[in-house]
């Protein structure tokens, strides 16, 4: 599908019109229209700035299946998108559910893995709990290795990371706000 019906199609599904998305995010709505015609092509920034308006995520406005019943509220394995890079898969549920704020993974680490050298941290706050594997967590200062059955919480604006620490794939589900997927 090209960029232009979809990024119709979508803002059709949140009730807005071209004028509306367009004031909301300082465009013209010839801009929009132009878009939507797939006349121009958006850079990705703006058109990040565009879909900010509705709001929806670059990715899940490039994962969405936009022939899935939209008010089903239940979802099919096949039906998570991984969003992960390398190593790490971060199966998203929800991804058609209109103006998310909650995000919800199940994520998978396999042995070796982690998030990276550098400390991750952002607005938010961020849950889990282990389903399976050893997993080490680092917040802030403080650092333990989390096995299944054990769970964590905490403000994302403290730097952390996560390191799978054992021989078998760790497999957590957790949930943040707001949305970043």
């Amino acid at each position: 599908m090209e960029i232009g019906e979809r990024l119709r199609t979508v803002r059709e599904s949140h009730g807005l019109s071209q004028r509306e998305l367009a004031r909301r995010v300082g465009v013209t709505n010839s801009t929009i229209s132009l878009i939507e015609q797939d006349k121009v092509s958006p850079s990705i920034s703006s058109l990040k700035k565009v879909l900010d308006g509705i709001p929806i995520s670059l990715a899940r406005f490039f994962t969405m299946d936009l022939q899935r019943e939209e008010d089903s509220p239940f979802y099919q394995a096949d039906q998570l998108p991984d969003i992960g890079s390398g190593d790490i898969h971060y199966y998203l549920v929800g991804e058609n559910f209109p103006s998310p704020k909650l995000c919800m993974l199940r994520e998978i680490m396999p042995p070796g893995s982690d998030t990276g050298e550098e400390m991750l941290s952002h607005e938010g706050e961020e849950g889990g709990f282990v389903l399976a594997g050893q997993v080490e967590i680092q917040i802030g200062q403080q650092r333990r290795t989390l096995g299944p059955g054990e769970a964590y919480y905490f403000d994302t604006r403290l730097p952390h990371r996560f390191r799978n620490a054992g021989d078998e794939d760790v497999v957590i589900v957790s949930a943040s706000t707001p949305r970043t997927f």
